[in-house]
Parts: C-alpha cells; structure tokens; sequence
C-alpha cells in the first residue's frame, strides 16, 4: 500500500514546492508559471486542448499499433531464418543510432505532409524495443524442453506456437513497455514537422507566444497520454502472461 501511495505523495510534494517557490520569489509567470496557473490555463483552453488531444491520442494508437506489429513481425522472421538475422541485425542496430528528428524532413520530402510521415517517424521509434525484445525472448526458451518436444515428434511450428512463443511473452512485453512510453513522443516529433491539429501543433503554437503556463499544460498532457498507452500494456500484460500462468 505504501509503495503505491509513495509516487503521488512524491508528486504531491514537488507541486506544493513548486507553488510555494513561485509564490515566495514573485518570478514572473511567463517565466515560470505556478501550479495553479497551470490549472487555470487548462480550464481556459478545455476546448482546443481536448481537440489537440484526441487528434494526438489517434496518431499515437495508430503508429504504436504498426510498430508493434512490425517488430513482432521483424523478430519471428529473424528468428525462424539463423542466416537472415545475422545478415540484418547488426543493421537493425546501426538503424537506431539515426537520430529520428534528422530523417523526419525527409520523410516529409518523400511521403507528403499527410497522416504517412507521422505514422512512419512513430514506428520508426516503436518498432525497435518491440523487435529486440520479442527476439531475445524467442531465443531462450529451454533447450532441454525443446529437445524432448522434437523427439516426441513436434515439428517446427508446433515447437514455436507451444514453446518459443510463450516464453518469449514476458520479454516481448518489455519491450512494449517501453515502445508505449516512445509512442506519444514519437506523435510529438511527428506533429511537429507540420500538421494543423495534435498536442505537438499546440506546443509550437504556445512556445511561439511564450506562453509557458499553456507548454506545461501540453507537457502534462503528454504524460498522461504516455501513462495511459504504458497502462494499457500493462492490462494486457496482466491477462495473457499473467492468466496464463495462474491457468498453468
């Protein structure tokens, strides 16, 4: 009970901080605006934001969707084909050290300034964790199990579908964890290259007002956003790998 009691209670302390030392040092708002304030300029922007919000949600749940669905995909081909992955994973790797926001405008160049580039640049930066991960857990599966199987007469599939596969869930969920939490911030950087509506839109907008109240309200946004998309991993989490072991 404590340990789930400590965060907000955490939270709680570095936002009643953060009120106090506004409050006590009279810094100005636009520099650095107080918690209610913050507050204030949500209530004021209820209406745009959840607009932005919604439109962000959308792009967030649709790139995370591919990429988790690339990934997987990416780790069984690689797993079931030894010669495939040892040609592309070393490229697989040196992919990732690409840095998103510079190939993100060319992107643009190449796909147009529709709903293509955005989902592109979001599973670009999801599919990664998904696809290491979900490869990692296909390749340890017991070895000793999987000699018994084959000698009961199980045939490759079989061996996949009962063995590797389920025990590679608890690792392909680690995998999603974190592809969740860089889902949101993939549809940020995304927003950000042009669109008309999103969390990402509005940021730009804000920063070019100096309306720093109005960054803290996005930047909370994005959080949450990012909480709820990691929470639902974690359900899902909870019904199959953990399901399956209280059946088992």
């Amino acid at each position: 009970m404590i340990r789930k009691v400590a965060p907000v209670i955490a939270v709680l302390a570095i936002l009643a901080g953060w009120q106090a030392y506004t409050a006590i040092s009279g810094i100005d708002s636009w520099l650095l605006p107080s918690p209610t304030d913050v507050l204030a300029a949500a209530a004021d922007q209820r209406d745009s934001l959840i607009t932005h919000t919604l439109a962000t949600t959308k792009l967030t749940l649709l790139g995370f969707t591919a990429g988790v669905v690339i990934g997987l995909l990416v780790a069984v081909v690689l797993h079931l084909v030894p010669l495939l992955r040892a040609a592309l994973y070393p490229l697989l790797v040196t992919s990732q050290n690409i840095p998103t926001i510079a190939i993100a405008p060319l992107l643009v160049v190449w796909l147009g300034f529709g709903l293509a580039p955005k989902i592109v640049v979001i599973v670009l930066v999801c599919f990664f964790p998904v696809a290491v991960a979900t490869l990692d857990g296909l390749g340890r599966s017991d070895a000793l199990i999987a000699d018994y199987l084959l000698m009961s007469g199980a045939n490759r599939r079989q061996l996949f579908t009962k063995l590797q596969w389920p025990a590679a869930l608890p690792a392909m969920f680690s995998g999603l964890k974190i592809a969740a939490t860089y889902s949101v911030f993939g549809a940020i950087i995304s927003e950000w290259l042009g669109s008309d509506v999103g969390i990402g839109r509005y940021m730009i907008i804000q920063k070019s007002a100096f309306r720093a109240d109005r960054m803290f309200v996005a930047i909370a946004i994005v959080v949450l956003l990012a909480l709820a998309v990691f929470g639902l991993v974690l359900l899902v989490e909870k019904l199959t790998v953990k399901g399956r072991r209280s059946r088992g």
